[in-house]
């Protein structure tokens, strides 16, 4: 009976985690209905069958993370049914999806699908059996380019009772989450539970008889015993509730982009030698821009801020200090300069937090730049972009000054060299020059802090780079006579 196994949906990604079923047992599927929602480091993911047949058993729960070329769920194809497995072949993912297949004695070569490899060239599929030639096109289309199959299924009926042997009792599947304990032929009054339940129920001190189930079938679960040990534990009935009548102390898993952001910034600060530097400056010109173009016709859909223009900024001035746009390869021991700019975006979600890609931002002008921007960011915080739209940027861009902050010493994103903070833009008095002397009056102010990696970035680099951007803000005309 042929297994889907969970396959890598771009970008290298080596697990996710299953956020919702959208079949249940004995659901029958077709090629590219909708099997289930998972959520990877990047973005939220549907996949897609690629068979045809009956779900006969989910092999993962939903809130688990597995790894990629774990088996998640069993369909029962036609094929299989007869006893000619063979003859199942997935339209992507096969039982080991990211393991390389050996070319055929003939020598000829095996199609790259969804997830691994397709049949073998000759090979006679049975009529009726596993996915069209358009279906395998369909999948593989849509996860080469890294978007999401758009399909949607309407909501599975409940699992109707089959009887596998004819004559037999009939005996209903078992619904979404209904995985039976190993313990179920246990003798009658013996609590039900898995072995790794029990083990944690003695290293907690439970007694499993005390725990209240509310698993299938009256299982104990892992979320049983933890919840009993806590209550156990719980302070006087004074002390009960924590602010605002919620409990004391909450535990949530870290999972997908909470996960992945800790690796990264870990991973980045203990390898790269982290510098910052800052410089406050008069951005009283860029704001009057930002103004004008914002009575403009042409910008009257676009959503303009002072992020759109330190974008522009940061594009010219990386090309007259391109070490801040480069890559520290330690592996291959070589400074890594790239002549074209992905701009990153830091972008707080729902999700944590996720570092939207503009490709090539610096061959778009203003415009192009901010209709970019506001589009990516929106999707992101919906939770819709590809993994390749979040990840492969070349320096990035952190606007703290949303959250009313002035600086900050951000963390360089792992593969980049810089990122710059943006402070928020506020009043202040400021020392203007003038044809009478020195005087001072309120301007707009903000503050611009640059970290970069010091092994390939000297300060005197990063101190260019960092003033051609402040000036390009206080003159907004350097923006273009930067690049």
């Amino acid at each position: 009976m042929p297994e889907f196994a969970l396959p890598d949906v771009g970008e290298g990604l080596t697990e996710a985690e299953i956020i919702s079923w959208r079949v249940r047992p004995g659901d029958h599927v077709a090629v590219n209905d909708v099997l289930v929602e998972i959520e990877t480091a990047k973005s939220l993911v549907e996949l897609p069958s690629p068979y045809a047949g009956t779900v006969a058993e989910l092999l993962v729960r939903e809130g688990e993370t597995v790894a990629v070329g774990t088996p998640i769920v069993r369909v029962d194809t036609p094929a299989s049914s007869s006893g000619r497995v063979d003859d199942a072949q997935p339209a992507g993912p096969s039982a080991q999806p990211a393991r390389p297949q050996a070319q055929p004695a003939d020598g000829s070569t095996r199609e790259p699908v969804l997830v691994g490899y397709g049949p073998r060239p000759g090979r006679r599929r049975r009529r009726g059996v596993g996915p069209s030639e358009a279906g395998v096109q369909a999948l593989h289309g849509a996860f080469s380019t890294g978007h999401e199959v758009g399909i949607r299924v309407a909501p599975p009926e409940p699992p109707h009772p089959v009887s596998p042997v004819v004559g037999a009792e009939t005996t209903a599947l078992p619904a979404v989450g209904a995985f039976p304990a190993e313990d179920s032929g246990a003798p009658a009054g013996r609590p039900l539970a898995k072995p790794p339940v029990r083990r944690l129920a003695r290293d907690l001190g439970v007694t499993l008889a005390d725990v209240v189930p509310t698993g299938p079938g009256g299982t104990i679960t892992r979320a049983d015993v933890e919840a009993h040990a806590q209550r156990a534990a719980a302070p006087p009935a004074s002390e009960e509730s924590g602010w605002g009548g919620l409990p004391r102390e909450e535990r949530v898993p870290v999972r997908s982009v909470r996960r992945a952001t800790a690796r990264a910034v870990v991973a980045s600060a203990f390898a790269a030698p982290h510098v910052t530097q800052f410089v406050s400056v008069d951005v009283s010109a860029s704001m009057d821009l930002l103004d004008r173009m914002r009575a403009d016709r042409r910008f009257a859909e676009v959503r303009l801020s002072p992020l759109t223009l330190t974008a522009r900024a940061v594009c010219a001035a990386a090309q007259r200090t391109p070490e801040v746009n480069a890559l520290w390869d330690e592996d291959a021991g070589e400074i890594v300069y790239r002549r074209y700019m992905d701009l990153a975006i830091a972008t707080t979600t729902p999700r944590g937090l996720l570092l939207p890609v503009v490709r090539g931002a610096d061959r778009l002008d203003v415009h192009a730049l901010a209709v970019t921007i506001g589009d990516l960011v929106a999707r992101a915080r919906q939770g819709t972009t590809t993994p390749r739209e979040t990840s492969g940027g070349t320096i990035s861009i952190t606007n703290i000054g949303v959250f009313g902050m002035d600086a900050g010493t951000p963390i360089i994103p792992p593969g980049q060299s810089a990122i710059l903070a943006l402070g928020q833009v506020a009043r202040r008095p400021w020392v203007v020059d003038g044809p009478d002397g020195e005087r001072v009056e309120p301007r707009w102010v903000t503050t611009l802090a640059l970290s970069f990696d010091h092994r390939l970035v000297d300060g005197a680099q990063g101190s260019a780079f960092l003033a051609d951007v402040a000036g390009a803000l206080h003159d907004p005309a350097l923006a273009w006579a930067l690049g």
